[in-house]
């Protein structure tokens, strides 16, 4: 997309920087509540992109988890397990695998 179209890409992400600024959350808190998310709307992408994006911000392994234990209340078991699974192969992904990889034993 971002080749294709640059101008949408540009704005797209220019929108996710002004509704970042547009309250008080902290980073940290906006990275938890776009994991749950995107657990929440079944996007197995977008949650293992800001599982990495976590990762790498300093956010534990259990922290990730507990957010996709969280959704089971509000989106259900089933969604809820598949979210932890498609958080589980960011955070037990071999070091430096792309998410989807085999996990660590």
């Amino acid at each position: 997309m971002a080749r294709e179209h640059p101008e949408v890409w540009e704005a797209f992400q220019h929108l996710g920087e002004e509704a970042s600024r547009a309250g008080p959350l902290d980073a940290r808190t906006r990275r938890l509540i776009h994991l749950a998310l995107a657990i929440a709307a079944s996007s197995e992408g977008a949650t293992h992109s800001h599982a990495r994006r976590a990762r790498s911000e300093g956010i534990s392994p259990e922290e990730l988890e507990h957010v996709a234990v969280l959704a089971i209340t509000t989106v259900g078991w089933s969604q809820a397990i598949k979210g932890l699974t498609w958080v589980r192969d960011v955070t037990r992904a071999r070091p430096g695998a792309p998410a989807g990889e085999p996990l660590e034993p």
